[in-house]
Order: structure tokens, then C-alpha cells, then sequence
């Protein structure tokens, strides 16, 4: 593949995926402009993350059956136009639209990776998916920062905008530039829905896969929903432009993926899995000592971000080798589990955190990384053989 139309695809997924993240900083804004309730202006987040998940699930597995070249710029360009909206709301329910819209239709991002996997050999799937998630993870951890900048330094609403041309810009690129694969799949969009319990029944190590996958993430989404109310309470007593800057150290997991993905692809998914492990427990061993210094909590961030990545990168380059024409069913799957884990340890860590602070809130982690093991080890008792294996 060409390298450029490498790296567009990339800047497309940190643009689309980093979409649905712009509200998460700037519920203080929205409240402020807006004269609504604290609740009322969270509420456009939740709103962000159910929209998203009805994405993955109805318009990821239609990848199978139309024409990924039309489908990507359009799915891009309808979630420009979502963005555009919240950027001229004048009411919090335009904005809550722009964002349902905005969310649904940036799963582009999804149709697209594993659109990619078609266009490169099969030795090189691992590291294509792993650049390619590197693009959309700095994507994801970029958007909260840079919209809290913008916002203090301009409006909350110039970051839609700015995103939104991008996209754009993007979307017309890609339209021009990506090959055209037509599907050969006979199916109607009924037919796809309902093959995707076949899979789900019939692939029993995409389930494996899609359970560690949300253990993994859960891990991560446990310290993003305490990671305000912690880090702006004594000792550390952060302001909120501080606060959302500690996420960048995450790009050092960001761009492990494509070297991850390389070795995957070498036969060293069993071994980069356990050691994903093993980083996701000493993350969470460095933010225990967190108290102590804000230097653990940082360390530990990025080492949890790079064990997250392991994973991620080694379970798609796995999923996608075992139904080459079911891609995106088998990731519309993988990825609904992935963020139903997202929302679990979202959940748990609000409940720890306020049913004994810290210390209860890395116990749940310590619990999660428990739960990553054991379907690490489903995983390798029934198909790692050897630790050096094809996938």
C-alpha cells in the first residue's frame, strides 16, 4: 500500500474517532452557555457514547455488504455535517443531535481498518491495523486536550468546526485516492444482522477475544472516570487544563500498536498478549503509589495505555484472519464488546470511587487485569499451542 494513502487513512481514523470525544472537557461550557443543569450538560456525553455503540452495531457489519469506497466518505461527511450542527447549536437539544449524529456516523473509522486488512498482504495485516490504530488512539487523546485549549483559549464551538473541515477534507481524499473492492456478498441488510449471531455462536475465540478486549479496555476506562475528581482533589489539586494534558502521555501506548502489530504478525500474539498483561498489572501497581507523587500516576498512565494497546492490536490481528469476507461483522462484534467494557469500568469506577475512594478504585483495577488474565489464558489453553504461533 502506499505509504501516503497509509498515512490519510490513519489521520482519518484520529479524526473520526476523535470526533466523539470533543464534549468530554467542555460540559462546563455547555452548561454555562446553554444556563442548564450539570446533569443535563453530561448528558451530551452519554449521548455521544450511546450513539457510537448503535454505530457499531447497524451501520459497522453493512462494510460486508456495500461498496467501502462510497461508504467511508459518506459515513465521514454525514458526521462532518453532525459536528457542524453542534457548532451552531443555540440550544442544548440541537447540540445533543449533532453529537447522536456526529457519533453514529464516526464508526467510519471501523469500516475503514478493517477495510485495509484487503489491500495488504497477509503478513502485513498486523502492522497495517497497528499504524492504523496508532492514528485513531493519538486521535482519541488528542480531541480532549486540544478541546479544552481551544476552548480556553477561543470558544468551546471552534473545535467543531475545525474538525469538521478537516473531515471533510479528508473524506474527499479518500474518496478519490482508495481502490475500488466492491462486495461480492449476497446478503440483505437483514441477512448480514442476523449472521452475526452466527459468528458470535460459531467463532467461540472471537468471544474469547472480544471478552479480553473489554476486560482490557475497562481497566482503562476505570481510571478515565475518576481521573478528574482525583487528580483536582489535594495533593494534587489540578486545574482542569492540567488535567486533560496528563492524557497525552497515552500516546506513548498509541504508538506501540504498529510495532506491536509487526510482531503479531511475525507469530508472537500469545507472547505480546501475556506481556500486555503484565503491563496492564504494573500500571496498576504504579497508581496505587500514586498518592505519594503525581509521577506515579503518570507512569502508570502510560504503561496501562501501552498494555491496552497490546492487546487491541493483537486481538484485531487475530479476528480478522478467521472470517477474511465477515471483517466488519466480526469487528462490529469485537467492538461492541470493547466499548460494553468501556461502560462497565466506567460504571465500576464511579461506584468504587464513591464507596471508598483511591484504594477502592485500584482494587477494581487489580480486579480487571485478573479478568484480562484469565481470558489470556481461555485463549492460549485452547489455541496457543506454542507461544510462537501463526496468529
Amino acid at each position: 500500500m502506499n505509504k501516503s494513502l497509509l498515512w490519510l487513512m490513519a489521520i482519518s481514523c484520529g479524526l473520526t474517532a476523535g470526533a466523539n470525544y470533543f464534549c468530554q472537557p467542555l460540559i462546563h461550557s455547555i452548561q454555562h452557555d446553554f444556563n442548564t443543569t450539570t446533569a443535563q450538560a453530561q448528558l451530551t456525553v452519554t449521548i455521544a457514547q450511546i450513539s457510537y455503540a448503535l454505530g457499531l452495531l447497524f451501520i459497522v457489519p453493512t462494510g460486508d455488504l456495500v461498496n467501502k469506497t462510497k461508504l467511508i466518505p459518506s459515513l465521514m461527511c454525514l458526521a462532518g455535517i453532525g459536528l457542524l450542527i453542534c457548532a451552531t447549536s443555540v440550544n442544548l437539544p440541537m447540540l445533543w443531535l449533532g453529537t447522536a449524529m456526529a457519533g453514529l456516523f464516526s464508526v467510519a473509522a471501523q469500516v475503514l481498518i478493517p477495510f485495509s486488512t484487503m489491500m495488504v498482504a497477509q503478513n502485513k495485516i498486523g502492522e497495517t491495523v497497528g499504524f492504523l490504530m496508532s492514528g485513531l488512539l493519538i486521535g482519541i487523546l488528542l480531541s480532549t486536550t486540544l478541546s479544552g485549549l481551544i476552548s480556553n483559549l477561543f470558544h468551546w464551538k471552534l473545535i467543531y468546526v475545525l474538525s469538521a473541515c478537516c473531515i471533510f477534507a479528508c473524506a474527499f481524499l479518500l474518496k478519490i485516492r482508495l481502490p475500488n473492492i466492491p462486495s461480492t456478498l449476497q446478503l440483505s441488510y437483514g441477512g448480514i444482522l442476523s449472521s452475526m449471531r452466527i459468528l458470535f455462536v460459531e467463532e467461540k475465540r472471537l468471544v474469547v477475544r472480544s471478552l479480553l478486549g473489554a476486560s482490557a479496555f475497562a481497566t482503562m476506562s476505570l481510571l478515565f472516570s475518576t481521573m478528574s475528581t482525583y487528580l483536582s482533589q489535594p495533593p494534587f489539586s489540578l486545574k482542569d487544563t492540567f488535567i486533560g494534558m496528563v492524557s497525552l502521555v497515552g500516546i506513548i501506548g498509541a504508538l506501540s500498536t504498529q510495532f506491536v502489530g509487526k510482531w503479531g504478525d511475525r507469530g508472537y500474539n500469545a507472547l505480546l498478549t501475556f506481556l500486555g498483561c503484565g503491563l496492564l498489572f504494573l500500571g496498576w501497581l504504579s497508581l496505587l503509589f500514586s498518592p505519594q507523587h503525581l509521577g506515579f500516576y503518570l507512569i502508570g498512565f502510560a504503561v496501562l495505555n501501552t498494555g491496552l494497546a497490546f492487546h487491541h492490536s493483537c486481538n484485531q490481528n487475530i479476528i480478522y484472519r478467521l472470517r477474511p469476507e465477515a471483517k466488519s461483522r466480526i469487528n462490529a462484534i469485537y467492538m461492541t464488546f470493547y466499548f460494553g467494557g468501556a461502560a462497565t469500568g466506567s460504571a465500576l469506577g464511579v461506584f468504587a470511587w464513591n464507596h471508598g475512594g483511591w484504594s477502592s478504585v485500584c482494587i477494581a483495577g487489580f480486579s480487571l487485569v485478573s479478568a484480562t488474565i484469565i481470558c489470556a489464558c481461555l485463549d492460549y489453553a485452547k489455541w496457543g499451542a506454542q507461544l510462537k504461533s501463526s496468529v
